[in-house]
């Protein structure tokens, strides 16, 4: 995901090429915890399910669909699909298709997903084990990989549909298009696209009335890893914090790179009134009282008043059905105490 968030945790060298530019963001893998109050500061949390359309959709096929990848795939069959993210699993079980789906990558930590068999990590895809469940159709980002599990898989002759990268609010439409025109669905995929927008443009209403918009610094954090990440233009945080009423402090500030390793010169530019973070990200470098710990945050304004706004992995960057719930929770939390 080069926001997915998104999305999605990739290996600790995915993580180092982030920090020195080479390459997207980093990805959230684990996302199984459901944070409570960490360090003093409350977490909300999305609702752990997805909701379907009310009508489950007949697919229509064949189809023949343009992939991200520059060329064109051919559905035949959707009897058993196998999705490598937690975003696309979304998609498909928001489309009503969910029964169709025989696997998960592990950032598909929604319910209805949560009992199907783990057989990707997103940047540690097994092909042996896709394969192994015969899939008519493999949906996977622009990031799966590695290319030759990719390139065994089609070698294999199962339909591989790549579907472009998240990066905003503007992306979600086009990836539900995406995933429905593949699944023989496209009313279906309308229709969603349609339900996901407005509940978003609902949200946006609620953003508090303010003369100054909060700057808020989007962090990636692995305390196990000793990754600690501040986003910069790219890292897909500056659509949703726009939404939200607020400005991207890190791609404000001048960060050009997705990811830029974490300093107390960079901190002190980007000057946050708040922090947003993944909530396992939160908690793997202990909490509130571990992130003021880290060089430079203690002095921003947002650390100082440890002002946190913590989202689960698994749906902070995924830009699909569940963003208006996103959206909402960075609302409540960055305006919890109607300081703006």
């Amino acid at each position: 995901m080069r926001t997915r968030l998104a999305g999605a945790l990739v290996s600790v060298l995915a993580l180092t090429l982030a920090a020195t530019g080479c390459g997207g963001s980093p990805e959230a893998a684990d996302a199984t915890g459901k944070p409570g109050r960490t360090g003093g500061t409350s977490t909300t949390t999305t609702a752990d399910r997805v909701e379907p359309l009310p009508d489950t959709p007949a697919p229509k096929l064949p189809v023949t669909v343009a992939s991200a990848d520059g060329g064109t795939v051919t559905v035949r069959q959707t009897r058993r699909i196998v999705p490598l993210s937690g975003s696309l699993s979304e998609i498909v079980f928001t489309l009503g298709l969910g029964d169709r789906v025989v696997a998960r990558d592990i950032t598909a930590t929604f319910e209805q997903a949560a009992k199907l068999p783990v057989v990707t990590r997103n940047h540690d895809v097994s092909a042996e084990s896709v394969l192994s469940l015969r899939p008519d159709l493999v949906l996977a980002e622009e990031t799966s990989g590695p290319q030759e599990a990719m390139d065994q898989i089609r070698a294999a002759g199962v339909p591989v549909l790549v579907v472009a990268a998240a990066r905003g609010l503007d992306d979600v439409g086009p990836r539900i298009r995406a995933v429905a025109g593949a699944l023989g669905v496209p009313a279906a995929g309308t229709e969603l696209t349609r339900r996901s927008e407005q509940r978003i443009a609902a949200v946006r209403g609620t953003v508090p009335d303010h003369t100054e918009r909060p700057r808020v610094a989007f962090l990636y954090l692995r305390g196990s890893a000793s990754v600690y990440l501040i986003g910069g233009k790219g890292s897909g945080a500056t659509s949703l914090l726009e939404a939200a009423g607020a400005v991207d402090a890190g791609a404000e500030s001048g960060l050009t790179k997705d990811f830029t390793a974490i300093t107390t010169e960079a901190l002190a530019a980007a000057a946050p009134d708040a922090i947003l973070v993944m909530a396992k990200g939160l908690e793997s470098v202990g909490g509130t009282d571990g992130l003021v710990k880290i060089p430079g945050v203690a002095q921003t304004p947002a650390g100082m008043n440890r002002r946190i706004v913590s989202v689960e992995d698994g749906v902070l960057l995924n830009y699909g059905p569940r963003t208006d719930q996103v959206l909402t929770t960075v609302v409540a939390q960055l305006y919890r105490d109607g300081a703006e």
